[in-house]
Parts: structure tokens; sequence; C-alpha cells
């Protein structure tokens, strides 16, 4: 296929070395960026917004940076190397005695980062204007640093550049009662930079789109093309293994996301203080797997001082994404009871995988879970209370359904992901 010269942002993606682990922007920034920074192709390299501005990269340079990120993650490390992996496997099959908690430290790559600077030097590189001098795209996918409009006036002066955002979602403008009181002003700086220096934009959903183009319409820019392009899972996810070891004796259920208002925890812990009080040491156990966020004094209180969940609720942080895949797998089903989602990356990696999700009654999860989803309205605590016993049972006929359903499910594929991306890229050209 045809293609067009690009500069792909990076910025955000290299200080993804101070994380642990991936969260979902940033394993879609990284395989969007491995697709864009390609050896192959001259006039295509990555961007970072430095004290000099905004300044490409020599594309090896570009590479190097972004293999430093993924090995700092840990993203192909097997499970069965993983002793953090193994400590919530333990965890699992493991006696009551408080809240287990794993919370995995990674010291990094720091050094190779290092390294990376001595070998190329301060990345200052050529300016946008000067690698795209003929026309071309610039892409930023992590939506960093939209709400500093400042950093993209250098495209003022570059008639002939295309600036392209992906936006994952608008739920900090849409649902503000979710967010820190600081992220719907942020928000509303991002979606006006997009307006002001936009050509175009890319969403993951049809929900999100619908989203988008009110704001933008209100903003003046009726105008602006948008591609839906649904977000692949990890190939982690899809890869199909041999029998996966079973994940302890004891059946458990997993959360996955950041411990955040949005998300809902807090109907789940409530279902799991009542398990625990009809069945004792037979009730199921949660592993919540995300580090804690903001505005959650509830939960945290919950997962701290709550003797009832003492022992049947472990939190994990800081799992590579082989680790997550096996707790996945091993789970009697996935529980997503999130109040509002831009797509639900979670989801499609478990379906994937071939392993049953309980989610949310929402629009975006009818939209991406092809009806292979039990759907539960998220404010219904019996409701996700019985579901979640009927799946705990052994030789459950109602999962067996669900994952059979599962199994039906047809992922986003990446080689059509990105081949929708090229063709809208080179549509947009003058």
């Amino acid at each position: 296929m045809p293609h067009r010269p690009l500069v792909y942002d990076i910025t955000r993606l290299v200080t993804r070395i101070f994380n642990r682990t991936p969260n979902g922007i940033d394993r879609v920034d990284f395989a969007l960026a491995d697709h864009f920074l390609d050896p192959e192709r001259a006039d295509r390299s990555g961007l970072m917004i430095t004290a000099l501005g905004p300044r490409v990269l020599e594309p090896q340079a570009a590479r190097e940076a972004i293999a430093n990120i993924r090995r700092h993650w840990g993203e192909d490390e097997s499970p069965d190397a993983d002793a953090d992996f193994q400590n919530v496997a333990a965890a699992i099959d493991g006696a009551s005695g408080g809240v287990k908690r794993v919370s995995k430290g990674r010291n990094g790559q720091y050094s190779e980062a290092i390294a990376w600077m001595k070998r190329h030097g301060f990345p200052v590189g050529a300016s946008p204007n000067a690698f795209l001098r003929n026309g071309g795209v610039y892409l930023n996918v992590s939506q960093f640093p939209l709400e500093f409009d400042r950093f993209f006036r250098w495209s003022d002066r570059s008639p002939v550049i295309d600036n392209v955002f992906f936006l994952h979602d608008i739920l900090p403008l849409q649902t503000p009662e979710y967010f820190k009181p600081s992220e719907n002003p942020r928000h509303r700086r991002r979606l006006g930079t997009v307006a002001r220096r936009g050509r175009a934009a890319i969403v993951s959903s049809l929900v999100v789109r619908e989203a988008v183009e009110r704001q933008l319409a209100k903003l003046g820019r009726r105008d602006m093309p948008i591609l839906v392009a649904p977000l692949p899972p990890d190939p982690i996810f899809s890869q199909k293994a041999l029998p996966v070891p079973a994940v302890g004796r004891h059946p458990y259920f997993v959360v996955c996301g950041t411990i955040e208002p949005r998300k809902n925890h807090l109907i789940l812990l409530h279902v799991w203080r009542d398990l625990v009080a009809r069945l004792g040491a037979r009730a199921p156990k949660l592993v919540v797997i995300g580090a804690r966020g903001w505005e959650n004094e509830h939960v945290i209180d919950l997962l701290d001082r709550c003797p009832s969940l003492s022992g049947h609720v472990i939190e994990a942080s800081g799992l590579p994404t082989p680790s997550l895949k096996r707790l996945m797998l091993g789970a009697r089903a996935l529980l997503i009871p999130s109040f509002a989602e831009g797509y639900g990356l979670p989801l499609v990696e478990a379906l994937a995988a071939g392993a049953p999700v309980i989610a949310s009654d929402i629009p975006v999860f009818h939209e991406v879970g092809q009806g292979r989803v039990l759907t539960i309205d998220p404010t219904d605590g019996p409701a996700w209370r019985d579901a979640i016993c009927a799946f705990a049972v052994d030789g459950s006929m109602e999962r067996s359904r669900w994952l059979q359903r599962s199994r039906q499910y047809v992922p986003p594929d990446w080689a059509d992901f990105f081949a929708a991306i090229e063709a809208f890229l080179l549509d947009l050209k003058r």
C-alpha cells in the first residue's frame, strides 16, 4: 500500500521508562509506534517534544528508544519465570490472614536508556518542518501534550503537514464526576487543540466518534474526518498456546483496571463481602489487577480495613502482559462493572484469549463485545452477585455457555487496523 511521510510522537512513550508495566494506552501507543517506525522507511521517524521544541530523531534512534521501553516493561517474561505472578497464584489458594497485595517493583532498563543517550546524544535531530518539508503527517496517539497548544504552533508554518490525533475517549467531559476536578478543563484544552490544529482524528469506537463529533461541532469543526479503528488486542492474547496450567485450585475472578471511581470496584467489594458472609471459606477469590488511582477512599478503606475481605481479595499491580493473560485464562470470568468506557481493551483481550466476560450493560460493551459478553446493569448488586455465584460453581452450565460464546469472538486484526489507518492518512492528502 502507498504511504505518506510521517513523524510519530513518542514523547509520552519514552517517559514510560518510569512505569513498571504498560496500561492500555501504552500498549496501543507502542504497537502503533512499532508499525510506523519502520526501519525500511527513511521518510518516517519518531518525534520528541524537547526544551528546544519538537525534534525528529534519526529513525534508528527512535526504534532503539521504543525497544528499550518494551524490555523495561518485561513484556516477554513468562509467567513461569515471574515471581510476582507466582505469589498471586499462591495467594489464590492461600489461607485467610490479611488482604494479599502483590506490587511488582521494577528497577527498569535505565542503564540502557543512558547508553542510548550516549550513542545518539541529546535528541536534537531535525525540526518536523524540515523532515516533512514536502508534506506528510504528524501522528499523536497518546493525547500528550494536547493540553498545551503552544507545543503545536510549529505546524502553523507548514500547511502541507496534516496533524492527526488519536482520541481514546472524552469521558472527563461526559462524566466529570468520575475524574479529578482538573481533568475536565484539561480535556477541554486538549479538544481545543484538536479543533484548532487537527486535520483529522482517529477513535476506537462508534460511541466515542459520536461524542467527539458533538464536541467538535461546538468548536466549529463539523468538517473533521474521523476514522473508527477498533483496537486489536496485544498479540500475546491471541496466541494459541499449549494447555495453560491451572492458576491455583480455588475458584477466582479477575477485575482489571486502575482503581478509580469510574471502574466501579466498589460494587464488587460489596458483593464479595456478601459472598463471604454466605459462603465463608468457600467463597471465590477476587484478584484486583491494577494500581491504586484517585478519588477511591471508600474502595481503599474496604481493601485495607474490611475483615471479611481478608484473604478473599488479592491486589496485584505491575504484572507483565503474559502473566495478565494467564490470570484471565484461569479465572471463572473477567469482571468489568465500569460506569463508562471509551472502548474496554481488557474485554477485547479476554475474549481474544477465549475467557468469559461479565461486563456492564453500557453501549460501548455491546458494540465491542459482539454479543459474546454477559452484561449487567452496573448498579445492580444482586444481579452481579447471582452471576458470580453461577459462574463460580464447578461445571457451571451458565459459565460453559458464555465460555463457548467467548470462543466464537473475532477480535480486530492488526493487519486490517494498520491498513485502515494507512488508507485514511493517504486519503487526507491534499
